[in-house]
């Protein structure tokens, strides 16, 4: 493998000493005192003839008068014809000395002084001429570092000090004695995850006996899964279980504007976690930092890979067994830097799947204790109904239900509550006051009992619980709602088929009752659905004669929607197209086969869906046997 140089860095010029700065500022200051502020402090006085003198002082014009002996100038206080008051001088005129004293020493209105001062006070002008500027200066200087800090990420009020703060790790931390108040009691349906994180709460707590047989603490825990999940969760509650400092902080808080400010938080977030050991740092979403670094030399972020680079050397240098754990947090673990993941640096890897059945209707429980619900709420119908929810929606679908209890005007939450803030999650709340044609639905009852008589017609399919005609915010104007009985990881190929021909079973109903003239754009979910599964069928799951087991397409991030691209050829790619077209078009036969054989019951529930509007599982599998 051939080595690359990199390249020298050219030594950056020393820096000026903070005397240079010092100096021009006070020659800045220098040459304000002197261009501007003498302007201002100086008193303008006006200079006028000496017979418009006599003039304003026949005119009652002069208020005071002092004569200047050695300038033999007259400096006197006036009026104009405003009336506003000036300062003016002129010269004597020396004939009329005699009468112009007698003149002002009989004139009750004219004072006459000895000195009419034309400057200001020496201490006014130099308050005004030097310390009022240093005070302008200092005053500008303090909002423009209080506004830079703010836009540059600074955050903490301090003014020109924020300026050595940039290289501060901003870290929540919480101490033992102000706790992070989770455990693992509060953490519910994780028990695998806990079970790996248990090993470093242990070692927290006994250390002793894992250095005496010489093994060592894991330097890093990552913990991956979807979003909502409760990977911050189990990080706290391992912290509070520990019983030690937990420093919590986001990946996005290490980038900066300024390159080498990210490496120098991360270098600080480590100091402070020695000086705290045995202690727990928390770093959140470590995809901001920590992704892949860029091979190609250009275009890459130098700050962000500054600061993975640091981070690579902080969890190199720092020793496990003084009991600093790092945790990290992603659902993005495909796109993180492979120097980060060997081991030695995240030694372990914990994954925060989402909850089944089991796990449901534990963490259901743990957000119920919370709420004053009905004794005989069962959890487990509402675990049933919410499969491949997270832990996040289980917490904010038991608060729908106390929403909906206090709308209600109850005290407590009863199992219709849950049941509604399950189907406001799914499909939204209802739209009461919704206007729809008496046409429109008709043909939206026909459509969902076209899903709902092609599942029950079915094997495989899982049962139907609920029926609904009534309007949803999520624009859909009625749903069939299935729930399986149990748990289930695997689905079989007639599963899938199955499932393929109750999506297409609305737009059969629609076809069938309605003619193919006047199918709805009301299919288009059932649609997308529909193809996506198909889809999957042929490039993931392996269910084609033709392609066998060969996977022809790739998921980029399995936690994040599963969003896959093909790998495969343009002509792979158009045969793939037609499989999917007539695996459709299959299941739509089917639905279409089972719907005409079933006609009579298919006008029967439609009929009674359209009169109650919304019917139970039960209420439709009795009509359905019975009819």
């Amino acid at each position: 493998m051939k080595e690359v140089k990199e390249p020298e860095q050219k030594p950056s010029p020393p820096k000026k000493p903070l005397i240079f700065y010092y100096c021009v500022a006070l020659v800045v200051l220098m040459l304000l005192n002197a261009l501007f502020f003498p302007t201002v402090l100086e008193r303008q006085v006006y200079e006028v003839p000496y017979s418009q003198f006599l003039t304003m002082v026949d005119n009652d014009q002069v208020s005071e008068v002092a004569l200047d002996e050695d300038s033999r100038e007259i400096v006197f206080i006036g009026t104009d014809e405003n009336g506003r008051e000036g300062y003016y001088k002129t010269g004597v005129w020396p004939d009329d000395g005699q009468r112009l004293l007698s003149q002002l020493r009989e004139d009750p209105d004219i004072v006459f002084t000895a000195e009419i001062p034309t400057q200001a006070n020496p201490i006014l002008a130099f308050l005004v001429s030097w310390i009022l500027p240093i005070f302008l200066f200092v005053l500008i200087g303090q909002l423009l570092s209080r506004w830079m800090v703010k836009r540059m990420g600074g955050g903490m009020p301090g003014g020109m000090g924020n300026a050595m703060t940039f290289g501060k790790a901003n870290a929540k931390i919480y101490v033992e004695e102000a706790s992070t108040g989770v455990s693992f009691a509060d953490v519910a349906g994780q028990d695998e995850a806990k079970d790996a994180l248990m090993e470093v709460v242990d070692f927290l707590h006994e250390p002793q006996k894992y250095t005496e047989i010489g093994a060592k603490l894991p330097k890093g825990v990552l913990l991956v899964g979807p979003p909502g999940t409760g990977k911050t969760l189990l990080a706290k509650a391992v912290a509070g279980e520990a019983k030690v400092p937990f420093f919590s902080i986001s990946g996005s808080e290490f980038v900066e504007m300024f390159v080498g400010m990210g490496a120098a938080k991360v270098r600080d977030l480590f100091k402070q976690a020695g000086e705290k050991a045995p202690c727990i740092v928390f770093i959140d979403e470590i995809d901001a930092i920590g992704k892949k670094r860029d091979t190609g030399g250009y275009g890459g972020n130098d700050e962000r890979e500054q600061t993975l680079n640091q981070l690579l050397a902080e969890m190199d240098g720092f020793d496990s067994s003084k009991g600093v754990v790092l945790l990290a947090a992603t659902n993005r673990p495909e796109s993180l830097d492979p120097a980060l993941m060997r081991p030695g640096r995240f030694d372990r890897r914990v994954r925060v799947e989402l909850p089944d059945l089991q796990g449901r209707v534990a963490i259901l429980k743990v957000h119920g204790r919370h709420v004053h619900v009905d004794a005989d709420v069962d959890w487990a119908a509402i675990a049933r109904a919410t499969a491949g929810a997270s832990g996040a929606e289980l917490a904010n679908i038991v608060n729908e239900g106390a929403l909906r209890a206090v709308r209600q005007g109850r005290k407590t939450v009863t199992q219709a509550d849950l049941e509604e803030s399950v189907e406001t999650v799914i499909a939204g709340a209802q739209r009461k006051n919704a206007v729809i044609s008496p046409e429109e639905k008709k043909l939206v009852s026909y459509h969902e009992v076209g899903h709902a008589l092609v599942a029950a017609l079915q094997t495989h399919s899982a049962p139907v619980t609920k029926i609904t005609i009534i309007p949803r915010t999520s624009g859909a104007l009625g749903y069939t709602m299935q729930v399986d009985q149990g748990e289930r990881n695997l689905m079989s190929r007639a599963e899938l088929v199955n499932k393929i021909a109750t999506l297409t079973g609305g737009r059969a109903a629609e076809e069938l009752i309605f003619g193919p003239d006047n199918i709805t754009t009301g299919a288009s979910n059932d649609i997308e659905q529909a193809t996506k599964l198909a889809r999957a069928m042929i490039t993931r799951y392996g269910m084609t004669e033709q392609f066998d087991m060969v996977a022809l397409e790739t998921v980029n991030n399995q936690y994040l929607g599963d969003d896959a691209s093909l790998a495969c050829s343009a002509e792979t790619a158009a045969e793939i197209d037609r499989q999917v077209v007539d695996t459709v078009k299959a299941a739509h036969r089917k639905a279409l086969d089972l719907l005409k054989e079933h006609q009579d019951q298919l006008h029967k529930l439609a009929g009674y869906l359209l009169e109650k509007e919304t019917i139970t599982g039960e209420e439709f599998m009795a009509l359905l046997q019975n009819g």
